[in-house]
């Protein structure tokens, strides 16, 4: 994928910020802290072998500890220099440059989509409604998708709530951390798992 389509990923991070990024959590991983615990939660919906999806995966770190747990990973993100790097971090994973508005069943069929590190509020702005819907093609029926996001961004709660009720998705459970803290008023984080029908 190139770099044409003006998602606020592209528009807001010089290409040292997006290498830098590519490194982040090498390095914190390296300074003996926690970097799974997206992955954690995940695995722990998922039944053993599940296909995942992990839609904007950066350079893998998600999509490579659900691998390392035994799940079928796919990982895709829409800036080819992270998956350059995620290829050189993490070999044995299955990373491809793809925007998330072209998923298509082509890509496979999933029983669950994990959308973390901000991913929706980077997407281009006005093609939200359009990331669900392809989402919603590669979802396998009762799948769920998971998303967690700042909510200080342009894209909101209650955007991603009615763009996904739109597309026949229910929202199961929301969180204010990874961890499953209670999401409250004052939650400045939330992860969101929606089921389809």
């Amino acid at each position: 994928m190139d770099e044409q389509r003006s998602t606020r990923w592209f528009s807001e991070r010089s290409q040292e910020e997006r290498r830098d990024y590519a490194r982040r959590f090498v390095d914190i991983a390296a300074a003996g802290h926690d970097v799974d615990g997206e992955a954690r939660l995940i695995d722990a919906m998922a039944r053993p072998g599940s296909a995942v999806l992990d839609a904007g995966c950066g350079a893998g770190r998600i999509a490579h500890a659900l691998s390392l747990r035994g799940h079928r990973v796919i990982g895709v993100d829409a800036d080819p220099l992270l998956i350059e790097a995620g290829h050189e971090q993490h070999p044995d994973v299955d990373l491809r440059v793809l925007d998330l508005v072209d998923l298509t069943p082509e890509v496979g069929t999933f029983d669950l989509i994990v959308c973390t590190g901000n991913v929706m509020t980077f997407a281009e702005p006005g093609t939200e409604p359009a990331i669900l819907a392809a989402m919603a093609t590669v979802l396998a029926p009762s799948g769920r998708v998971v998303f967690g996001f700042h909510l200080d961004r342009t894209y909101t709660l209650e955007a991603l709530d009615q763009q996904a009720t739109e597309i026949g998705w229910t929202l199961e459970h929301r969180f204010g951390t990874w961890d499953l803290e209670p999401f409250t008023d004052d939650s400045d984080w939330a992860v969101s798992v929606f089921r389809s029908c």
